[in-house]
């Protein structure tokens, strides 16, 4: 018996690609432009995974993991 993909958990790392990450996922833009991360929308954004943008940004890693689990929460639970 096949998982219906809405069940399945989204785990977005630092290592996903930020372009991949807000093609895939549109609603996680949202979420990395509030923690400043302009360049979610920039066509440079896949050239870079999500933890290398976020450090290009000056963010610490408790900002980076605090920003990650935000993400998450959007994407799983549509908050």
């Amino acid at each position: 018996m096949k998982k219906n993909d809405e069940t399945k958990e989204i785990k977005i790392t630092k290592e996903f690609n930020m372009g991949e990450l807000v093609y895939k996922y549109p609603d996680a833009e949202e979420v990395l432009l509030d923690y400043g991360l302009h360049c979610a929308g920039c066509f440079a954004n896949s050239f870079d995974s999500v933890e290398a943008g976020a450090k290009a940004h000056g963010m610490t890693d408790p900002e980076i993991d605090e920003m990650l689990e935000r993400v998450n929460e959007v994407l799983n639970f549509h908050e």
